[in-house]
């Protein structure tokens, strides 16, 4: 294939693989990823130790074989249609912002109907604090925050490494994500051992969450002063370098306040900054930061689609002209 015809159909199967997780969600039994997870876990039991190297080893093991399961896959598709075919197959696989959306609504409607234990119970599927304590503001700060920072993981970001490297980016960033997310804790077991993949999964969101602070103010201009204010200055102050830019960004941008104390595992407190300068969150924020989110995964799809259209075509103009112009000075 030409290298016009590679950035089409990437562009293309970007595309489709969005509208396709739009429609759809994810499938509730068989899931590449749960199948992924559950790989990882028995590698993990014969791979462990309280070490970083053994961490190293795991995650380069992991994330290096599906992000070269995907190389040899998006190679063999020699066809344009093919190749736009695994292309959609691998976004829709990697992408999770129906499934978010819809796991954030399901809180709001328990919150809606009073129901506080079931929506405590609810809100335990979307963030890792302890939750059975929380009264409704602190579940509706949960929820936001949840889709703020899992908009990046679960649509920004993909998308972005999908535009840059094609199915080697969309199934290697999913696999870096899901090991920060299994191992990547602060606690006695994989403070060593999670270390490389929580690294690793803060470098592949860096690109990611800045473009979501960027659509986060395209998404909704009469917000995005005070979305910009709370990212300059608050963003900061998040322990992840990612996360923080996302989080002040939707609080600034719905007029809220986020941040604040988080309870893990019974024992361990963390006091977080706050980010923002409104009130508390409330449950209508729930609906907000969804219809947000929509947005943002929304030009996301855009922005990723052109630049997977046009970079393979830039990148094989420029190094034609380089070796050209080699060949010229070599003659």
């Amino acid at each position: 294939m030409t290298a016009r015809a590679v950035a089409m159909a990437r562009g293309v199967g970007i595309l489709a693989g969005y509208v396709a997780d739009r429609m759809f969600g994810d499938p509730q039994r068989g899931h590449p990823v749960a199948v992924f997870g559950s790989v990882a876990q028995r590698v993990e039991g014969r791979m462990y130790a309280d070490s970083r190297p053994a961490g190293v080893a795991y995650t380069a093991l992991l994330v290096g074989g599906v992000a070269v399961g995907g190389a040899v896959v998006e190679r063999l598709a020699v066809h344009p249609v093919a190749r736009a075919v695994v292309t959609a197959a691998a976004t829709w696989t990697v992408l999770g912002g129906r499934s978010l959306e819809r796991e954030a609504a399901a809180v709001h409607a328990h919150l809606a109907a009073d129901d506080l234990p079931a929506a405590r119970v609810q809100v335990s599927r979307l963030v890792g604090r302890d939750t059975e304590h929380l009264d409704a503001g602190e579940v509706s700060r949960a929820v936001v925050e949840s889709v703020a920072e899992n908009t990046v993981d679960a649509v920004v970001s993909p998308l972005v490494w999908g535009a840059a490297c094609g199915v080697p980016g969309l199934l290697g960033y999913r696999a870096i994500n899901t090991l920060d997310a299994m191992v990547g804790h602060h606690n006695a077991r994989y403070e060593r051992f999670g270390w490389a993949s929580a690294r690793l999964d803060d470098v592949a969101n860096l690109a990611g969450a800045r473009l979501a602070g960027v659509l986060t103010l395209v998404a909704e201009p009469r917000g995005a002063a005070g979305a910009w204010r709370a990212w300059r200055r608050d963003a900061a102050g998040h322990p992840s370098p990612n996360a923080g830019v996302v989080e002040a960004a939707f609080a600034g941008s719905l007029g809220i306040r986020l941040g604040g104390t988080n309870r893990y595992y019974g024992t361990r407190v963390e006091h977080r900054a706050v980010m923002g300068d409104g009130r508390g969150a409330e449950p209508a924020d729930v609906v907000a930061a969804n219809r947000l989110a929509r947005r943002i995964g929304a030009g996301s799809a855009v922005v990723s689609a052109v630049v997977a259209t046009v970079l393979p075509v830039v990148v094989a103009t420029r190094l034609g002209e380089l070796i050209a112009r080699r060949g010229q000075n070599g003659a």
